[in-house]
């Protein structure tokens, strides 16, 4: 009798990721997937281990990956440097029980997570065409990248991050920018120049929060600091602004943009910063016209 099993889905290996991240230790996310690779899918057939994604990862290691991110997204691991993985605490405590998608997607913070269930409720089983699966797929990835993009972001330093808005800013067709100093900047991080000689310009604001709003004195005191000077500003946070915040800005004289995680984050995809393309595929269809040819 065969004692080889299915390749995992990438929830089913949730579980084995904690359990080698047990003892607390720091694995290299390579090292992480030989260890659960090795002790809970050495069963696995040559074939099996050889079957690959489209887009030519070798399948069990992206389910393993998968898990991984989601495990991060609930809070299971974090990741303490780049490219190492960690059991937290809430990790550490967590049984078979608790791990499931279900409660991640439940749980996890995600500007995407509504249109995401939206989505997928509406294109399910046979209803589903090839097309309908691909889009869905798609969409997925991509909510996935911005959700880890925007943890990323509010993990940088917050000179970083406004170095990255400015850049981001410049990728969008803005004109050449200007960081401030870091002290006595007035409440602003950034300047561009519309034309040459620096007559119009655009005031920037950027505030890196994990979990704060920004809230009306932080936008009164940004409106302070470029009276006289210019009348539009752009200010950015990696969290969300509260209504009053909101309301100052309607009622300002100035034209100020406010752009808040989702938002950013949707913008650094759009114009690949921080991100890059993978792998791009080609999606074919029949070609009616070659059939018709008189010559055939």
């Amino acid at each position: 009798m065969s004692n080889t099993i299915e390749i995992p889905r990438f929830n089913e290996t949730f579980m084995p990721i904690l359990e080698v991240l047990r003892d607390g230790k720091v694995l290299s996310a390579a090292d992480l997937f030989d260890e659960v690779e090795k002790k809970y899918y050495s069963s696995l057939t040559q074939e099996q281990r050889e079957q690959t994604t489209k887009s030519g990862d070798r399948l069990i290691r992206n389910r393993i990956a998968w898990g991984k991110s989601y495990l991060k997204k609930g809070g299971y691991v974090h990741f303490p440097s780049r490219g190492y993985v960690q059991i937290t605490d809430k990790g550490k405590q967590a049984n078979s029980g608790q791990v499931s998608l279900q409660n991640i997607s439940e749980n996890a913070i995600s500007f995407y997570q509504p249109e995401a269930d939206k989505q997928q409720s509406q294109v399910t089983g046979s209803e589903a065409t090839p097309q309908d699966l691909i889009d869905v797929g798609i969409g997925r990835i991509e909510r996935e990248i911005k959700d880890e993009l925007l943890s990323r972001l509010k993990d940088v330093d917050p000179y970083s991050f406004e170095r990255i808005i400015l850049v981001l800013l410049n990728k969008m067709g803005y004109g050449d920018f200007i960081e401030t100093s870091k002290s006595g900047d007035g409440g602003i991080d950034g300047i561009i120049n519309q034309d040459q000689l620096g007559l119009d310009k655009i005031y920037i604001q950027a505030k890196r929060y994990r979990d704060n709003k920004v809230r009306e004195p932080e936008i009164r005191n940004f409106i302070g600091a470029m009276s006289g000077d210019t009348q539009r500003g752009i200010f950015v946070t990696t969290s969300t602004f509260d209504q009053k915040a909101k309301d100052k800005v309607k009622a300002a004289h100035h034209k100020i943009i406010l752009l808040d995680g989702s938002a950013l984050v949707d913008l650094m995809f759009k114009f690949n910063v921080g991100v890059q393309v993978k792998q791009q595929y080609e999606v074919k269809q029949l070609d009616n016209d070659f059939f018709e040819a008189e010559q055939i």
